[in-house]
């Protein structure tokens, strides 16, 4: 056994130790084959998420929010995902589902908090907090650092091109349908509106979507009504009650 292995070792030594060429040729090989296992399996499935019932995509509206969201750099100090850790559910609820942000590009994950996670901000708090959370952070969290965006109230939402938007994102696999890109421009107003007459239209293209005035101001469309729209939708297009069951009967 011995003569064996002093054997393999000579030859390891004279092919890979003393020959860069052949030690090269043989890092490339071993990448190759790890890296064709890894990658082949993918070219058979269709998706790598399992979709979830309830996620579908943002309204016109809350895409635009989601936008400003980004724009403004709310990534750099919030994440957006709980990580499957106790003291992360205790804290923030259900962890995060692969499915949904399916539809977010790029998703909004993050890195850093130096403010909670908003994976779960949906329905917490209501709009009225909300403005005065953009108008004054201190006024309703005294110790939080983050900055002012006043601004966000007085300036009038640019919307005239989201129809294009909702184009290209379903180009990056997003399922909008030919009914939401025509209807994209009137459903701004019309989520703003819950009286609006094509209520059971928007309800059929966005199920389950928030219908109402964000921003307090009925006659002007805001980046605040569109960042708001998108804040209390995070989190609550999945109903967690159907997993906390199944994961309390698999613990029985």
């Amino acid at each position: 056994m011995s003569g064996k292995k002093s054997l393999w070792s000579d030859l390891h030594k004279r092919l890979f130790e003393t020959s860069s060429i052949i030690l090269s040729v043989g890092i490339i090989g071993v990448i190759s084959i790890g890296g064709i296992v890894e990658l082949a399996p993918l070219f058979y499935l269709d998706s790598t998420i399992e979709e979830v019932e309830g996620v579908r995509p943002y309204t016109p509206l809350e895409q635009l929010g989601r936008n400003i969201y980004v724009r403004e750099g709310c990534y750099n100090c919030h994440s957006q995902m709980v990580r499957p850790l106790r003291d992360e559910v205790e804290r923030y609820g259900h962890y995060s589902l692969a499915a949904e942000s399916m539809y977010d590009h790029p998703f909004q994950w993050g890195s850093k908090r130096t403010g909670p996670d908003l994976a779960r901000l949906g329905g917490k708090y209501s709009d009225e907090w909300h403005r005065d959370h953009m108008r004054r952070p201190q006024s309703v969290v005294p110790e939080s650092i983050m900055p002012a965006y006043p601004f966000l109230e007085t300036a009038e939402l640019d919307y005239d091109n989201v129809r294009a938007e909702l184009r290209t994102l379903r180009f990056a696999g997003v399922p909008y349908t030919d009914d939401m890109l025509d209807a994209a421009v009137s459903d701004v107003r019309t989520q703003l509106d819950p009286y609006a007459s094509d209520y059971d239209g928007f309800q059929a293209r966005y199920p389950g979507a928030l219908m109402r005035d964000f921003d307090g101001n009925p006659d002007t469309v805001t980046e605040l009504d569109a960042l708001v729209a998108y804040l209390q939708v995070l989190g609550t297009m999945v109903d967690f009650s159907t997993y906390e069951a199944e994961a309390d009967e698999n613990l029985r």
